[in-house]
């Protein structure tokens, strides 16, 4: 074997043995009752500025408490005269099912006493179609439903925005139960990851794989270490965020993330 060959091969065993080497490390816990937290180290933590830092997300948790009915599409109208006096129920924020919402308008409906007491019927009754993935709404009688609020429910049970009457109805749109399709864990030091073809600060993208009021534990099984973006870090911010990038509501409960930072030689 000539000396250029074994040049070359010294070399990549000397590449493989650095790149192996064990790397410095150091932890960063945040916990607040936020999906926004601001962060700011004392001291600064200050690193080597010839070599390149990477951190990863290890673990997240938090509870299943952010809502799908809100102040912004809690509004259930309806008439039980054709329209000549409307009552409102406001659905308290939370998080439902069809079911669940059908359950809820029954109870108000029933205080209202605008129900069949001899025979435990509601002229308005609302299900899912799981074949369709849209919702039907069964109304009998006298009674309207007016989805023409601003924030009528109608956003969460896919219908129009229009006054539906005596007969049956299959909601026009699939049903939006779920509004939160994806939780993101952002942080502004990290660099070099992109959505939908636009730069952002996304270290980690997940989907719970627990219920509604459950606790949510997510550990990535492999780390996905993203390049640091200073050498002298005074603070951090990260967030909590869906697919659109809008904050998640915990509605208080408390939101603990725990990133891994590793110093890594510089790349050859």
């Amino acid at each position: 074997m000539d000396r250029d060959k074994l040049e070359k091969i010294a070399e990549n065993i000397e590449k493989i043995a650095r790149n192996t080497e064990p790397k410095a490390s150091f932890y960063i816990l945040l916990s607040q009752k936020s999906t926004h937290i601001r962060t700011k180290f004392n001291p600064i933590i200050q690193l080597d500025q010839n070599k390149k830092y990477e951190m990863a997300l290890v673990n997240l948790e938090t509870y299943y408490s952010f809502p799908n009915i809100d102040a912004s599409n809690n509004i259930f109208r309806y008439s039980p005269d054709a329209g000549k006096t409307w009552y409102n129920i406001n659905i308290p924020e939370g998080c439902y099912e069809i079911e669940d919402i059908n359950d809820y308008v029954h109870r108000i409906m029933k205080e209202n006493r605008h129900y069949d007491l001899a025979n435990e019927k509601y002229s308005v009754k609302i299900e899912p179609n799981n074949n369709t993935l849209k919702c039907v709404m069964n109304i009998t009688g006298n009674f309207r439903v007016d989805f023409l609020l601003p924030n009528s429910i109608r956003t969460v049970l896919g219908f129009n925005k229009k006054v539906y009457t005596s007969g049956y109805h299959e909601s026009e749109n699939v049903v939006n139960i779920i509004n939160v399709n994806s939780l993101r864990v952002t942080s502004d030091i990290i660099d070099a990851s992109y959505s939908n073809g636009e730069h952002e600060n996304t270290i980690y993208s997940f989907f719970p794989d627990v219920g509604p009021g459950y606790k949510i534990i997510e550990k990535p099984v492999n780390l996905i270490y993203l390049p640091l973006t200073l050498n002298n870090i005074s603070q951090m911010e990260t967030k909590l965020t869906d697919q659109d990038g809008n904050l998640i509501n915990l509605r208080g409960e408390d939101c603990q993330s725990d990133f891994i930072s590793e110093k890594r030689n510089k790349k050859i």
